[in-house]
């Protein structure tokens, strides 16, 4: 009967180890705080280029900022 029961679960936690993986990866991308502060620059390098607006930038950029004051809170804490 286990047999059974591995065969008919390993599909299920096959699609839970994926996702557990990918909630990984996502994690350690919201918290790295090189990455975040290389978006940063990305985003006014943009902005100076006129490839976005003002108000495109003003958002993305205040939306990186909190993402690195959440590290920063998150060390100070740790």
């Amino acid at each position: 009967m286990f047999i059974v029961d591995d065969i008919v679960l390993s599909p299920l936690k096959g699609l839970i180890w994926l996702s557990d993986k990918i909630n990984d990866m996502v994690q350690r991308e919201m918290s790295d705080e090189g990455l975040i502060k290389e978006r940063l620059m990305e985003l006014q390098l943009r902005f100076e280029l006129d490839e976005i607006d003002e108000e495109t930038y003003t958002k993305q950029e205040k939306e990186l900022l909190e993402r690195l004051n959440a590290i920063h809170g998150e060390e100070d804490s740790g």
